[in-house]
This record gives C-alpha cells, sequence and structure tokens, in this order.
C-alpha cells in the first residue's frame, strides 16, 4: 500500500478499451470483460493512460504493483471454474491479507478472495468483470476506498467509483447480496485522517440508502478510538489489522452472512430448562405478529409465517433476526400474540452487529437492547461479548424488572403495568434473537 516514486514505464501489449467506458461509470451500465485472451498476460496489465477508462481518480501505475496486479489477475483466471457461485471478497491489501482460506473463519463456505494490495477503487473498478462478475458470485463483500485517499482522491470520486461497482454488480445479477464495510479508520500521518474517511463512509451510506440488495456494515465505528483513528493494539501499522483486528472483522460480519445463507449457520439444539416454555419454536413466526403501537391492539397473526409481510422480522436456523432496514434506519415492533401477568423470568440470548439498535419490550415498556459498548446506554458492562451471543434474565415480580445481561445488572426495578405481551422492536442495523423463553413464578 505504501506509495512509490514513479519510473518510466515499459511497453506493454495493448489492450481493448471498454466500449461502454466514461469518465465517470453509469450507475446502470454493465462492466464487459476486457477483451484481450484469457491466457495472455497482457489481459491482465493496467492500461498505460487513463483515457477511455471507466470511474474517476487514481489507477496505480508503481512497478511493484502492476507486477502483483497482474501476477494476482493471472493466478485467479486458471480457478474461474472452480470459483463459480463463491462469495466474493472484493478489496485492496486488508481483503489480500484475509488469505485464500480467510485464516480458517468461515468452515464450509465457498469464497473467492480478490484484493490486490495497493488496489484503488478505480482499479477494483476496471478489474471487476473478469476478477468478480465472472464468478457469477453467490454475494460480494467490498472493503474499498482507504488506498485512493493516500493518493489525494476527494471523498466524492472514490463514492463514485463505489456506487458505479455496486451497480454493476447489480445489472449482472439484480439479486446478488452485497455487503459494504465502512473504511476502517487509520491515521492522518498515514495520509488518510479520520474526518476524510468520515465523509466517504457518509456519503457511500447515503448512496446504498433504500437499496434492499445492499447491507451496510458499521465498521468504522467497531475500530474508531476517541480521536477517530486506528488503535495500535489491531492496526499495529494504524492501517493493517492483526489478528485481533481480523477476528473483530469477522465477528461483525458474520451474523449478515449468515442471514444471507452465505456462509453455514451452526446447529442449535438447545432445550429449554425444566418449567421453562419456550416463546419461539424455532422455524415460524407461531405466536407472533403486529400490534397496533399506543394501543397494543392484535393487528395481524404470523402464524405459520416464516417473515413479516416486509421482511423485517425473519424466523429461521432457530432466530428471530430483525434484518437491517434498506433505509438504514426504521422502527417496527414484533409481538407475542400471549400475554404475561403476574411473576415471571424471561430468557433470552441475542447478538447485536455494530452499533445495532434494537429493544425488548416487557409488557410495554422497552429495556433497551443494542450493540451495548458501542451504541449504549449501558457502555460500562464488565461482560457484554460485542458480536458474539448475550444473554438478558428479566426476572419480573409485583410489577417490577430486574434485567441482566450476561449477569451484569441493567435495570434494578423497571416499573410495568399488571399485564401485556412480550415485544421485540427494529431500529438500526441487524439484531437476532433466540432461546426465547418464560417460567411463571408464584
Amino acid at each position: 500500500m505504501k506509495g512509490m516514486k514513479h519510473l518510466s514505464l515499459p511497453t506493454v501489449a495493448r489492450v481493448l478499451l471498454l466500449a461502454c467506458a466514461v469518465a465517470v461509470m453509469p450507475t446502470a451500465v454493465p462492466l464487459p470483460a476486457l477483451s484481450a485472451r484469457a491466457d495472455e498476460p497482457a489481459a491482465f496489465a493496467i492500461p498505460d493512460s487513463d483515457e477511455g477508462l471507466p470511474g474517476a481518480g487514481p489507477i496505480r501505475r508503481y512497478d511493484w504493483f502492476k507486477n502483483l496486479w497482474k501476477e494476482r489477475r493471472g493466478a485467479w483466471a486458471g480457478r474461474k471454474a472452480a470459483d463459480k457461485r463463491a462469495l466474493v471478497f472484493l478489496g485492496d491489501s486488508i481483503t489480500q491479507g484475509f488469505g485464500d482460506d480467510f485464516q480458517g473463519a468461515f468452515p464450509g463456505a465457498k469464497l473467492a478472495n480478490r484484493g490486490i494490495s495497493g488496489d484503488t477503487t478505480r482499479g477494483m473498478l476496471l478489474r471487476l468483470a473478469d476478477d468478480c462478475l465472472a464468478l457469477d458470485p453467490a454475494g460480494v463483500v467490498m472493503l474499498m476506498g482507504t488506498n485512493d485517499l493516500e493518493e489525494g482522491a476527494e471523498p466524492e470520486t472514490i463514492a463514485g467509483n463505489v456506487k458505479a461497482i455496486i451497480s454493476a454488480i447489480e445489472s449482472k445479477n439484480p439479486r446478488t447480496p452485497i455487503i459494504v464495510c465502512q473504511v476502517f479508520p487509520s491515521a492522518a500521518d498515514k495520509q488518510r485522517p479520520a474526518e476524510k474517511i468520515k465523509q466517504l463512509n457518509a456519503l457511500v451510506a447515503e448512496q446504498v440508502k433504500g437499496d434492499p440488495r445492499v447491507r451496510l456494515v458499521d465498521t468504522w465505528t467497531l475500530f474508531a478510538n476517541g480521536d477517530g483513528d486506528a488503535k495500535a493494539e489491531e492496526f499495529p501499522d494504524l492501517l493493517h489489522p492483526n489478528e485481533l483486528g481480523y477476528a473483530k472483522w469477522v465477528a461483525a460480519i458474520r451474523p449478515v452472512l449468515e442471514t444471507l445463507d452465505l456462509v453455514p449457520t451452526p446447529a442449535d439444539d438447545f432445550q429449554p430448562e425444566p418449567g421453562f416454555e419456550l416463546l419461539f419454536n424455532g422455524h415460524d413466526l407461531a405466536g407472533w405478529g403486529y400490534r397496533d403501537q399506543p394501543t397494543l391492539e392484535k393487528q395481524l397473526d404470523l402464524d405459520g409465517r416464516e417473515s413479516s409481510p416486509d421482511g423485517r422480522y425473519v424466523a429461521k436456523d432457530g432466530r428471530i433476526i430483525v434484518t437491517t432496514p434498506p433505509e438504514g434506519r426504521r422502527v417496527e415492533q414484533l409481538w407475542t400474540t400471549q400475554e404475561f401477568p403476574g411473576n415471571f423470568v424471561l430468557k433470552l440470548e441475542f447478538r447485536a452487529t455494530p452499533t445495532a439498535d434494537s429493544g425488548v419490550f416487557i409488557r410495554a415498556p422497552q429495556l433497551q437492547c443494542r450493540d451495548y459498548l458501542l451504541a449504549g446506554p449501558y457502555k460500562e458492562l464488565k461482560h457484554y461479548k460485542p458480536q458474539d451471543w448475550n444473554e438478558l434474565v428479566i426476572t419480573v415480580i409485583d410489577g417490577k424488572a430486574l434485567c441482566l445481561c450476561n449477569d451484569d445488572i441493567l435495570e434494578v426495578a423497571l416499573s410495568l403495568p399488571e399485564t401485556g405481551p412480550i415485544g421485540l422492536e427494529g431500529d438500526s442495523g441487524q439484531l437476532e434473537y433466540r432461546r426465547i423463553r418464560l417460567s411463571k413464578l408464584p
């Protein structure tokens, strides 16, 4: 990724330029593949000039980068048939550093690493058709833009290339799920100041708002310190993640990949403790439905359905998944059809993507259920496990609720009405709930 002084360019074989290329890639035009034969080295070479190429901004032409670009793309060409329908990770050195085996992070999944160290978003746009779309990918995970900043590109230019890449993927196959990871924090002395990264991430977030095929994951807040820069314990050079950093990235995207069936979901053979009744059967929304929010009058029972009409709530693999809304944020509520007076203990487990916001309603009052350490309001919990499963235990006695998360106290005496249903709220990000069960007390 580190910049090098330009040397004189050697003569390289000419390639046919993209027929539909313009200075900025139109949002609905798919990228054709380069037309040189795949067994010719020129098919994988960077063109001598930017003239006629899609997108805008920098394309790197340092000798080291040209050699790496050609080497990796040439190797991938020989694996196209084997990599068909893989989940493609498209990016730069952070993606390349994941390795072809992705450090064993997703056992049983078919994956293809299409990261090239030092690449820019315009370089990725240029190679998208051959390296990614030709595989008819099952899905695409995108992490890109940091090298453009080092080369002096403005966030608007970078965001335009990201938009063009997404448009090309959707033009090839409108059903392809796309996971966009926000640019990781770095440091100003790496020519990647926090304000520029934040501006770029905000522009991309606005661009994908409303697109149901795109899932945006907040991997900036996940890693940023108080100043908005990378932490040395996760990014030793303030640019590339170490083992801890990669583990956090995996944990952040795993829930989304499992929800989209892009990686296997572990089986859950949980059985409730004696005296507890499951409120969720693990495979459909029987016993759950919509209610009028002010009055809690029943509106729609979802018995036998695997999802709500809008797909916001999905029952699968033993979980009720509150999916990320295309708008980025939308408040919605799912309720039990049954009401629960008297004393009881409610137990459940939840897992949240970075900064996700949800809530558990106990009769009517809401207990905030979020990615607590990043989204609050309980930021000092000692036992909370980010992007992992956490247990809520809510004990209701005489109209007061003691609420615990992994034995840490959330609320000591939350006041409740005499009766009411249990509810799950969706706001932003993805939340999953499982093992939802209740035991009545005297």
